[in-house]
């Protein structure tokens, strides 16, 4: 290979793992999340959804298994959403109501009711704007606890986004973390380096001796 054609070669590989190291990074850019109060983001199964962009999402009231928990249990929508809980039938007696000085939206379900099918429907808008902590009454102390949050302008926190790791083992095979990718690309900056210090100086590669051109 002659020494021109080595350096283009060498340069373009170079670029190529600086470009991966960087597409990585963005991969695994953190997420903004709202910044839920501990006794929401404390609630049974504790799942999460983000369903702004829609207008109408559905919320299981007596999910999880011993039917103790609203799910998705911690929401984000726009104003104008319409939120509606839908009964499982198991857990018991339910209610949605929001709690003592929870937040700005008004969720009131009246009496807990145990009727699979039922439904509560709650139309969100500018007024509930922010985060709110609702629970089910009569199930408050077991867990059953959740949160909304309408509009753009609430409190967020950074979630890690996709770290690069899978939460679970038998998954590996997925992007790594991005800082070995980082350092995976500084090691082939550096051989690209010595390979052409040896190319430009010796005519050759390091592997084949000093022997000169071919």
């Amino acid at each position: 290979m002659k020494r021109r054609e080595f350096v283009r070669t060498a340069g373009g590989a170079s670029a190529a793992v600086a470009a991966s190291a960087g597409a990585t990074g963005t991969a695994s850019a953190q997420e903004a999340e709202p910044d839920w109060p501990s006794g929401a983001s404390s609630g049974n199964v504790g799942s999460y959804q983000d369903a702004r962009g829609e207008s109408e999402v559905t919320v299981q009231v007596g999910a999880g298994d011993q039917g103790l928990a609203f799910d998705p249990t911690l929401l984000w929508v726009d104003p104008g959403t319409t939120i509606i809980f839908e009964w499982t039938g198991s857990g018991g007696d339910h209610n949605v109501q929001t709690v003592e000085g929870g937040g700005p939206a008004s969720l009131d379900s009246g009496d807990p009711i145990g009727e699979e099918g039922h439904t509560y429907e709650y139309e969100t808008s500018e007024e509930d704007a922010g985060i709110t902590h609702y629970h089910c009454v009569p199930h408050t102390a077991v867990g059953m606890h959740g949160g909304i949050a309408v509009g753009g302008d609430v409190p967020t926190v950074e979630t890690g986004g996709n770290t690069g790791w899978p939460e679970n083992i038998a998954h590996v095979g997925v992007p790594l973390h991005a800082h070995w990718v980082g350092i995976a690309a500084i090691l082939g900056i550096a051989l690209t380096f010595v390979f052409t210090f040896y190319l430009l100086k010796y005519g050759e590669s390091a592997h084949t001796g000093h022997g000169g051109n071919q």
